[in-house]
């Protein structure tokens, strides 16, 4: 039969090309020339075997061109290079001058652990470079990658892959338009949007590094972070797969699709499998649960989980130093808080201060318990003082060891105050003139409220007080 030849293959001399090594033919089963079949080719049919440099080249028959030092090889083709790269493919076209390698048909280049299997690849040995370009998978010892266009590099094991980039690890996937990855350390560099699920966490970012040995991921340029409803966005990024920890770094930005919630600042720290996260550094809490957000500010925030594999999970989160929180109708500032979910209870300590519209609450330690993010009740122990603004002269003012107050849809209809009470109270007519300043001290004060203002106030026990006439 008649082998597949490449027409004008030799032209010119050995002269005009460019000088290098030859080619050398180990050995043959046959060898003939015929130029009626091949005008420049010598015929080698059975076990040949060629030499270039380090590398040795095997095939079932070949079309050797001495003057262009090159040569086709066809059927079970082998080169190996120094023994630590090894390429087979059906058809191998070999540029001894140029040093390029030219491999088609099911492809397979071995190097170490790796395997790169394509159809068509191009291997330059100058540049010690392999490309393919019409698909071409790479496995290594966890990994998978696969896409259109790619090249790889044995010295430095790095490998450029393009278009429709898949990365499959039993731990992940990764999708990309451009990926490097290196086979030595098994590090994948994100260069292009892409896209990384990893059982309920879902990575996406245009730079940064992925380890697949440790799972673990650098990102940067506002890569995103997801989780169960929760986005987690930051200037730069850093991903542990153990335990499902990201850490963020510059601008990060939390958002809480399922507990209506967003907490922004310059560091912040998840860790999904035990359900714990912090923030500082001009940290920010916004819930936006309600009609009105609720903002919260501190140095720290953090987060803990408890019993969160059960159908009784709860949390607390702790804020620390310099809390100052804000919605429309409530303003507050404490030193530290601590919020439970497990019995809806916000506790803030170290000198906190409440306002509500014109009315102002303190003392050493303020509990406040929520119905549907609303205040139900609350609670000062020590030190209690209640405010209330009539104008910019007078002041309802009540003082006890211990204050309660009650809430009805938001609003408040009764303070019960215990333990040294002392009241100022400035009363009104019935024409709606304020008549006097009241003076009264006693053990237990209840005072009512209608509509915001003070409508009624009784001491249960002995009391004693006196009504000042206002100056006229």
């Amino acid at each position: 039969s008649i082998l597949p030849t490449r027409e004008g293959q030799g032209g010119g001399s050995a002269a005009s090309r460019p000088k290098g090594s030859r080619i050398i033919l180990l050995h043959s089963d046959e060898l003939y020339f015929n130029q009626r079949i091949h005008r420049e080719a010598q015929i080698l049919v059975g076990n040949v075997r060629f030499r270039h440099d380090d590398v040795i080249l095997t095939c079932d028959s070949a079309l050797y061109y001495q003057n262009s030092n090159s040569f086709d090889a066809f059927g079970h083709v082998v080169m190996n290079q120094a023994d630590t790269l090894i390429l087979n493919s059906d058809v191998l076209y070999y540029d001894g001058f140029d040093q390029l390698a030219m491999a088609r048909y099911n492809v397979v280049l071995k190097h170490r652990d790796s395997r790169l299997y394509c159809d068509s690849l191009d291997y330059d040995r100058l540049y010690d470079l392999g490309y393919f370009f019409q698909g071409g998978k790479l496995v290594d010892s966890e990994n998978t990658l696969t896409s259109e266009w790619g090249q790889y590099c044995p010295a430095t094991r790095e490998a450029i892959f393009n278009y429709n980039v898949d990365l499959k690890n039993p731990r992940f996937t990764l999708i990309s338009d451009t990926l490097h990855y290196n086979t030595g350390t098994e590090i994948a560099r994100i260069v292009g949007p892409s896209n990384i699920d990893n059982g309920d966490n879902h990575i996406y970012s245009e730079r940064g590094t992925y380890d697949t040995r440790t799972d673990r991921a650098h990102l940067l340029e506002r890569s995103i972070v997801s989780n169960k409803g929760r986005t987690v966005t930051a200037d730069s990024l850093d991903y542990i797969g153990e335990g499902a920890i990201s850490k963020g770094f510059g601008n990060v930005v939390s958002v809480d699709e399922v507990n209506k919630n967003m907490l922004t600042g310059h560091y912040a720290l998840y860790a999904d499998s035990i359900g714990y996260a912090e923030a500082t550094d001009s940290a920010v809490l916004i819930d936006f649960s309600q009609r009105d957000s609720f903002f919260v500010h501190a140095d720290t925030f953090k987060l803990f989980t408890y019993d969160i594999n059960t159908d009784s999970v709860w949390r607390e989160m702790r804020a620390y130093h310099h809390v100052r929180a804000f919605r429309r109708d409530l303003q507050a500032v404490c030193d530290s808080m601590v919020y439970l979910s497990i019995d809806s209870t916000l506790t803030m300590y170290r000198d906190p201060i409440v306002w509500q519209e014109g009315q102002q609450l303190l003392g050493e330690e303020i509990k406040a318990w929520m119905n549907d993010s609303t205040v139900d009740s609350t609670h000062v122990i020590r030190q209690a003082l209640s405010v209330e603004r009539l104008d910019s002269m007078c002041y309802n003012q009540v003082a006890g060891n211990i204050m309660r107050s009650y809430f009805r849809n938001g609003e408040m209809y009764l303070t019960v105050t215990a333990g040294n009470v002392i009241t100022k109270y400035y009363p009104y007519d019935s024409d709606s003139l304020m008549i006097g300043l009241l003076h009264a001290e006693g053990s237990l004060l209840n005072l009512y409220m209608a509509e915001r203002k003070v409508s009624k106030i009784m001491f249960d026990g002995q009391s004693e007080g006196c009504l000042h006439p206002l100056n006229r």
